[in-house]
């Protein structure tokens, strides 16, 4: 059995929304095992990307500029400015933010994302387990790409969509998704 079929995510954590009318933003932290500089890569390069999150770029996200994002399930690119590029402690494009702090002999990793608040549950879900698959390329032991309706078949993914959404008060979506995968 894969690495990747031997997946299941763990419970919802490390999670908080500001909530601002309609515009939410999710907060996530994640604690890494790995240096800034490590983790700085694997957000900017677009081949240490693929391995992770649930987009593709066209170029790298380390200066400023404009790059086409392509999200998973969406085909169509996205003209993207890379507005901030402080390697390796902050990054912002679009309507995402990192911020990476040495803690330890790791990095805390902090992202912002603005999600529609209908939808901030599957987010946090969705960065959760890319989170998870980040740190588990950078510690050597690459999975692949959890994202998007591939993300959703994974045991584990309504309980943890679920406990986000009570996590921050909202209902939980009411939607039956693709075949869970077993574990």
């Amino acid at each position: 059995m894969s690495e990747q079929a031997q997946y299941v995510p763990g419970p919802a954590s490390g999670a908080q929304v500001h909530k601002d009318g309609d515009k939410w933003t999710l907060i996530l932290v994640r604690q890494l095992r790995h240096s800034p500089e490590k983790v700085w890569a694997a957000l900017t390069d677009p081949a240490q990307l693929r391995e992770w999150a649930p987009f593709v770029v066209d170029g790298g996200l380390g200066t400023v500029g404009s790059v086409n994002i392509t999200w998973v399930g969406n085909p169509q690119p996205l003209e993207t400015k890379v507005t901030r590029a402080e390697a390796p402690c902050v990054l912002e494009y679009g309507d995402i933010r990192w911020e990476l702090e040495a803690s330890g002999s790791g990095t805390r990793l902090t992202l912002w994302h603005s999600i529609d608040r209908r939808f901030i549950s599957w987010g946090a879900a969705g960065w959760h387990i890319c989170f998870d698959v980040l740190d588990r390329f950078l510690a050597g032991n690459p999975i692949g790409t959890i994202a998007g309706v591939n993300a959703m078949k994974f045991a584990g993914w309504q309980r943890l969509v679920g406990e986000y959404a009570q996590q921050f008060g909202v209902e939980g979506p009411n939607w039956s998704a693709p075949a869970a995968q077993k574990s």
